[in-house]
């Protein structure tokens, strides 16, 4: 095309001319735009109707050295196109952590001869194909591939092993997930006994097969196995039993004490009592005891996964800051589970999920999980306070971050962050709607007490909201406004502005709750027991030397930094988290020496010297800081109600 000069021509035609080229420009640019296609994934949505039959599937998980969970799957279909998914959008994680990388060797095939598939374009879980005409079902077979590297959360060794069925199964796009029915089955090492929430239909040899239930179901029912097993009934004689169901390195882990038993067996009791209902035929916590199989917590409706180190029963003196974790997941069959923030509930397992109101299912959920431990003698009303103060001071001088962040803006952070290493957590901040909605909730828990003269209390809401529709475990969904009515349907309050307060705004008053349950937040130079045993336990990300409320750190035993409180005392010094502190005032790290150093600096204006390696290099830092050691306690408010005490006394 030749160009057109406009050269020549006079300045006002050729104005006009050029506004005529631009409007010409733009309808062409805009026609392009509107021709050209958004990417979006050929996955058909899913719609509310039942599948054409059950799917089959067997894993076979014997395969302990090299922990490949092989995979055998029979899926009844229709000629034509077959969209097949593989679970992207997880329960519990909150966050699209399907392990989609695992899946490998995928092989489809009818009547013996094989499919092609491709995978689509734009989603890589959903795999397509076309099927033939006069082919009734197709099979799937393929292999998942557990993590095997040395610091890899294994989820099977040569003693026991966790199966979550999302990770070892597809599943027809198109169609709700509670329409298409599974009937899953097991092949474990020989000699090995299980635990699920999954009824047993048949046994040949080492191989399970299980009663057909949804997949919905499937997925909320994960399998733990192991060479030394132990169940525990925990409310003999009841309608809806709880079970203990223990996987342990050692036939010596599995060992419990008559008081150990009785605590547990409370539990479950304090629950019930709380709720006024449960939500699951029976109820299985699957708990592994291993240094080696990966820590885990994650709930589900009616079950849990629970795993500690090897030594809960045996070390339990010295491992107080653990006990919470079975409260917590038990709670979760009715706050998460079964009543479920409207956002979080999705018709399938890659329909993206909402979390704005996760500091009502796990903040909530994290404040019943510390008062339920009490209540049932899991902790003593000290540890209680312990736990609770270190909490406390973690929002009080370790948060930095809601400078610019609201709680509310952390429920992303399941998606953001997925819970990989943050450089400054303090400033970052990371999923702080478990312990900071704690706080949250102990406010509300005090406000109730006091607008009702102690005669009502979060325990009154706690039985009207999640209480309802005994026995049913049909998810039942809520929205901010129905926790509002609820509250008000136990004391009438503008609550709406009550929550904002605290998850809506920046600087959200979370010390609030201790002051109006009568109890203050006070540092001095001596540990809780409960914090030693917290120092004391086996490193992971959440138990490491705390010299937080202090000098602004968090260390491993051998000095490295996990964590730098921002704008602390270290941080203006210039360390940084990853760094690995290898002298205090010359002498060699240790914990003793670095608060030896604390206490000594204290009054008087000499730095504390760290001798920091990072990078490959050593450099010397002095820390301005003066008050010494730093511990939380609570203590009484005098001349005040004692709401506290009674928020964990036990129910009779």
């Amino acid at each position: 095309m030749h160009p057109v000069s406009l050269a020549g021509l006079p300045a006002a035609t050729r104005r006009k001319f050029s506004r005529l080229s631009l409007a010409l420009a733009v309808a062409l640019a805009s026609g392009a735009a509107a021709a050209q296609q958004l990417p979006t994934d050929q996955v058909p949505p899913p719609q509310d109707t039942p599948y054409v039959g059950p799917v089959t599937l067997q894993v076979n998980a014997n395969d302990t050295v090299q922990g490949i969970f092989r995979v055998h799957e029979s899926i009844p279909v229709k000629a034509g196109a077959l969209t097949l998914l593989y679970p992207q959008w997880i329960p519990g994680d909150h966050s699209p952590t399907g392990p989609i990388a695992m899946l490998a060797g995928l092989k489809l095939s009818a009547n013996g001869k094989p499919l092609a598939w491709k995978r689509d374009e734009y989603n890589v879980y959903a795999f397509h194909v076309d099927v033939p005409a006069n082919v009734s079902s197709i099979d799937a077979d393929f292999q998942y591939l557990s993590e095997r590297a040395d610091d890899a959360d294994f989820e099977i060794t040569d003693r026991m092993m966790s199966m979550e069925w999302s990770k070892v199964a597809l599943y027809p796009a198109g169609y709700y997930t509670r329409g298409i029915t599974f009937a899953p089955s097991v092949t474990l090492p020989h000699g090995w006994q299980l635990g699920t929430a999954l009824e047993t239909a048949s046994k040949s040899g080492d191989t399970t097969t299980f009663k057909p239930v949804t997949f919905d179901n499937l997925v909320d029912s994960p399998v733990y196995a192991g060479q030394y097993f132990k169940r525990v009934e925990l409310n003999p004689g009841d309608k809806a039993p709880v079970y203990l169901d223990v996987v342990a390195d050692e036939a010596k882990y599995l060992e419990m004490t008559p008081e150990q038993v009785t605590v547990h067996r409370n539990l479950v009791t304090q629950a019930t009592k709380l709720f006024g209902s449960h939500h699951y035929d029976h109820y299985d916590f699957l708990f592994s005891l291993s240094d080696q199989l990966a820590g885990n917590g994650t709930e589900h409706h009616q079950s849990s996964e629970d795993g500690l180190g090897a030594d809960y029963f045996t070390a339990w003196k010295e491992n107080a800051s653990e006990r919470d974790l079975l409260a917590h997941e038990y709670t979760h069959s009715w706050n998460g589970k079964f009543r479920r923030p409207a956002d979080l509930w999705t018709p399938n397992f890659n329909v993206t999920m909402g979390d704005s109101l996760l500091w009502v299912y796990e903040g909530q959920t994290q404040y019943w999980g510390f008062v339920l431990t009490a209540r049932a003698g899991m902790w003593s009303p000290q540890e209680f306070r312990d736990g609770l103060a270190m909490v406390a001071a973690n929002y009080e001088r370790n948060r930095e971050g809601f400078q610019w962040r609201t709680l509310e803006d952390t429920t992303n952070d399941p998606t953001v962050a997925r819970r990989s290493p943050l450089p400054y957590r303090s400033w970052q901040m990371s999923e702080d709607y478990y312990s900071g909605g704690q706080l949250m909730w102990l406010s509300v828990d005090a406000k109730l007490r006091s607008l009702t003269h102690d005669k009502s209390s979060l325990d009154d809401f706690a039985h009207a909201f999640f209480g309802v529709d005994n026995g049913s475990y049909v998810p039942k969904t809520y929205t901010f406004d129905d926790v509002v009515a609820a509250l008000n349907g136990v004391a009438k309050y503008d609550w709406a502005s009550f929550l904002k307060a605290h998850v809506a705004s920046v600087n959200p008053p979370l010390q609030d709750g201790l002051a109006a349950t009568g109890w203050k937040l006070v540092y001095d130079d001596k540990e809780s027991e409960y914090e030693k045993a917290y120092d004391g336990r086996p490193e992971s990300s959440r138990h490491l030397l705390n010299f937080t409320f202090s000098i602004g750190l968090t260390l491993t035993s051998s000095g490295k930094v996990n964590d730098v409180r921002w704008d602390g005392p270290a941080f203006k010094a210039g360390v940084s988290t990853g760094a690995t502190i290898v002298a205090v005032n010359g002498a060699a790290y240790s914990k003793d020496a670095l608060n030896d150093a604390i206490t000594a600096a204290k009054g008087n204006k000499t730095p504390i010297e760290l001798t920091v390696k990072y990078q490959g290099r050593f450099r010397t830092v002095p820390v301005e800081y003066h008050g010494g050691p730093q511990y939380p306690h609570l203590v009484r408010i005098e001349g005040t109600p004692d709401y506290l005490s009674e928020i964990i006394a036990a129910h009779k």
